[in-house]
């Protein structure tokens, strides 16, 4: 797995700009099923401030593929955030590692419902669950329904 790793031993105060790219094989890495294909642009804009602190903010742009929740097959899904987080390095003198936080941001850019937008779904398995739901329609809802006339025949 290519880590999102920033060196900060040796670099003076100020601003630097880390650019990294996260794709499929970077969330293969952290296990991650649902995520078929990514793209992920990884900007990170760390301050240095005297010789001990340093802060950075995160921006996150590309796309994940996903699932859809409805039809199964494959769903593009843009992501662009920054997290609200400043991240505050714990040693000037380290290496940093962001790729739990890129993970974890772009897993959280992820909307719950995941669904092609309308008409977008595969025909074929839409027709299918259309048929399912006439069906279900059809059929009694109540489980208690069995019981229905139990006691009309006494």
């Amino acid at each position: 797995m290519k880590s999102i790793i920033i060196s900060l031993d040796g670099w003076a105060a100020g601003e630097r700009i880390f650019r990294f790219h996260a794709d499929t094989e970077f969330f293969q890495a952290f296990d991650n099923k649902e995520i078929l294909e990514a793209g992920i642009d990884v900007e990170i804009k760390a301050v240095k401030e005297g010789t001990r602190k340093v802060k950075a903010d995160l921006h996150l742009s590309g796309t994940v593929t996903v699932p859809c929740d409805r039809c199964l097959e494959p769903l593009t899904i843009q992501v662009d955030t920054r997290p609200d987080e400043e991240f505050e390095a714990p040693s000037a003198e380290a290496d940093w590692d962001f790729s739990q936080a890129v993970y974890d941001y772009t897993c959280l850019a992820v909307p719950m419902h995941k669904v092609h937008p309308d008409g977008g779904c595969n025909p074929d398995t839409v027709k299918y669950l259309g048929q399912e739901q006439k069906d279900e329609e059809a059929a009694p809802s109540s489980p208690f329904s069995a019981l229905k006339g139990l006691f009309d025949s006494k």
